[in-house]
């Protein structure tokens, strides 16, 4: 048995584990994106880091090996540094935004994109209470709102905003009971305020990036605002470009950048640009500029023979994640799209909904 210390306490474990795997088994948390047990070990990341005082060296938690004699740091000031400056690093190239800009200014922070998806899906009802459950009232704000959504809305700069403050009204007033006038007291509803959660930024954006968006909305240029019937506000909803993150309420990297109180670098180190890959046989959505090259979705398929999976091309600095340069995103992943999916820490694989 080899024994070593963690944070100042005695442990003892078998040859040929790793300090991640003996950290957790004796209760410790160490933060991960690049591990996944079960899988080859990749360090890529960087967060797991961890400092052996006995040689002062930082070493990865998730593919460094136990040693006789080791004295591990994994939560003192150096190394809590060190993480947060390996998520900085990360994040420099990670040019995404968590919430769409409608959402950001939105004073009732309605989730707008899944709005539009819903009423898209003719679930108006779904609509509705999505943005009823945001405020926890039974009213909508948008009646004394100067729609700040509308004039965030990303699709103006390729043609027209979305009329998303008409789409609101004309489900509320067509699929609720309750009228504008019907017992309300506007000036006593107030919103709750919740705390800001971490929020990133892409940066400067050229003009054919904006447009890629459009992949996976209708590219209407000329567009209705008045809303008056379901089929109108269903081809309204779907011009929405849905600029936001789907993986927004399930990041690891949104989670530990405000864990560790992480700020988003002010300029981005583009490295390739903005584009939204579709698979359109299994709706899989990879978005290279949300990649932090963890490779987990690579290790994962490496030995899936029967279709084309994922890889890593180009070399150094410039590496990226693709499909195989002789295959077409569409012959990718036709069985394993869900798995990528579960598996990548950040929104870069999505499924189109």
């Amino acid at each position: 048995m080899i024994k070593f210390k963690i944070n100042n306490t005695d442990y003892e474990t078998q040859e040929g584990s790793t300090i991640l795997n003996v950290a957790k088994r004796a209760g410790f948390n160490i933060p991960t994106l690049c591990y996944k047990e079960g899988l080859p070990h990749y360090s890529s990341c960087m967060v797991c880091m961890v400092k052996d005082n006995r040689t002062n060296n930082f070493i990865p938690s998730c593919s460094a090996l136990v040693q006789e004699g080791m004295d591990i740091d994994i939560s003192g000031d150096e190394v809590i540094s060190l993480r947060s400056k390996a998520l900085e690093l990360l994040l420099s190239e990670h040019r995404a935004e968590c919430e769409a800009p409608c959402r950001v200014v939105c004073p009732a922070g309605y989730d707008i994109p899944l709005m539009n998806r819903l009423i898209t899906e003719n679930d108006f009802e779904g609509a509705v209470r999505l943005s009823l459950e945001a405020t926890k009232e039974s009213v909508l704000h948008c009646f004394e709102c100067k729609a700040y959504c509308e004039n965030a809305c990303r699709r103006k700069k390729v043609d027209i905003q979305v009329s998303i403050r008409n789409l609101q009204m004309f489900i509320y007033e067509s699929h609720t009971q309750k009228r504008t006038g019907d017992a309300l007291d506007k000036k006593q509803n107030k919103t709750d305020k919740k705390p800001r959660r971490f929020e990133s930024r892409i940066g400067k954006m050229e003009l054919s990036e904006q447009k890629e968006w459009l992949k996976e909305c209708s590219e209407i240029l000329k567009r209705s605002v008045n809303i008056t019937d379901r089929n109108s506000a269903s081809g309204e909803a779907e011009s929405c470009m849905h600029c936001d993150c789907r993986a927004k309420d399930n990041c690891k990297l949104r989670d530990l950048s405000q864990e560790y109180s992480v700020k988003d670098p002010k300029d981005k180190l583009v490295n390739s640009p903005i584009v939204k890959k579709i698979n359109h046989n299994t709706g899989l959505i990879f978005e290279n500029a949300k990649c932090i090259k963890c490779g987990l979705c690579v290790r994962l398929c490496e030995d899936l023979n029967e279709e084309p999976a994922l890889c890593f091309i180009h070399r150094g600095f410039v590496s990226i994640i693709s499909e195989p340069l002789t295959e077409d995103f569409d012959n990718v992943l036709k069985t394993r799209s869900n798995e990528v999916i579960e598996i990548c820490p950040t929104g870069a694989l999505s499924k189109m909904k």
